[in-house]
């Protein structure tokens, strides 16, 4: 099942078309015979539309030219209804790749919200793999249970849909990936590391510096997974007309931030991190947040002696140098720096 019922040859009844207009506004019509589409630039006859090829040119009763194109997943998942906030197609990539979802996955995604990224998720495992979503909210699963069978011209035979919170409904094992879209995807730790197979890999998309601090630090507490790695992708498009050829001023900032990491096997215990945290990383600050929170004394990160007074954790068994009274502040490591506010606002 490819999407969009077939991708080739001549628009059919019932086809899902995408006509755009000079000024590049896309509509999103299903075709239906005697039907019409209308616009402020006028009407369309549904009937012009059916038997011609994919990529013709229609007008409307005005003048007005449409391209009309079966659309690629990434305009249906802008222009679908939407329940919660999609997974933006810039991220959806970037959890495709770093994830490495592959053909015949067994994959768990939580929440479903509107199903941008189930549908991303089902092309990617194809046929022979599995996509089990689950998602709190009855109405959003509806909507995303509407968007995926639209888009794939009824229900997938890969695809399973659970109303209902991870933690409590989960019972998947021999899972290859999962996808935390949450709130809160440190709460879920758990229950992922019981479902994933050893060398499986769990991918949390999260919104704030917060959520990101707090899901990086539950990862490195688990000893069940591996150093994960955090990050962000922000898309600029450009402007190109002959000699004038600059950056848009407008553009994708942050929409939110992807940790991965993967599942070791059963009683293996993770080698000592090589690198020291930055000063202060582990120091006065984040022992009062984790107490403030109510998750209790702060952990030791791996590989480093606990902190003492906001310093720096020594890397074991590494001396540290002594501390020189005329030395003035020392500014942070690059690589070890924490990440900053984005200042771009999401969609």
């Amino acid at each position: 099942m490819t999407g969009i019922h077939g991708r080739r040859g001549p628009f059919t009844d019932g086809d899902t078309v995408q006509l755009t207009d000079p000024k590049g506004r896309m509509h999103t019509i299903t075709l239906r015979e005697g039907s019409t589409f209308h616009s402020h630039k006028g009407k369309v006859e549904h009937d012009e539309l059916i038997g011609q090829p994919d990529g013709s040119v229609v007008r409307s009763n005005t003048g007005t030219a449409y391209v009309a194109l079966r659309p690629l997943l990434i305009d249906y998942t802008l222009s679908m209804k939407r329940g919660a906030t999609i997974v933006y197609p810039k991220d959806a990539a970037q959890v495709l790749v770093e994830a490495d979802i592959f053909p015949g996955a067994r994959v768990v995604e939580a929440g479903a919200g509107s199903g941008a990224m189930s549908n991303w998720l089902l092309r990617a495992v194809g046929e022979n793999g599995m996509v089990h979503s689950y998602e709190r909210r009855a109405d959003f699963a509806e909507i995303a249970r509407k968007n995926v069978e639209r888009f794939y011209g009824g229900p997938h035979p890969v695809w399973k849909l659970t109303v209902g919170d991870l933690v409590e409904e989960l019972d998947e094992t021999d899972v290859d990936r999962v996808f935390l879209d949450m709130l809160a995807p440190w709460e879920c730790l758990d229950a992922v590391a019981g479902a994933l197979i050893p060398g499986g890999l769990l991918c949390c998309y999260v919104a704030t510096t917060t959520q990101l601090s707090r899901v990086v630090e539950g990862l490195r507490e688990d000893d069940r997974f591996y150093e994960p790695r955090s990050w962000e992708t922000m898309l600029r498009t450009w402007h190109v007309e002959g000699l004038a050829v600059r950056p848009d001023h407008r553009m994708i900032g942050h929409t939110g931030f992807l940790v991965v990491a993967r599942r070791l096997a059963d009683g293996a215990e993770a080698p000592e991190r090589r690198r020291r945290p930055a000063k202060g990383a582990y120091g006065k600050d984040f022992t009062a947040a984790r107490e403030q929170d109510g998750r209790g004394p702060a952990q030791t990160a791996p590989g480093t002696a606990p902190a003492v007074g906001g310093d720096a954790p020594a890397e074991a068994g590494v001396p540290q140098a002594p501390e020189t009274p005329d030395a003035g502040p020392q500014a942070p490591e690059t690589p070890d720096a924490g990440p900053e506010e984005p200042g771009t606002a999401g969609e």
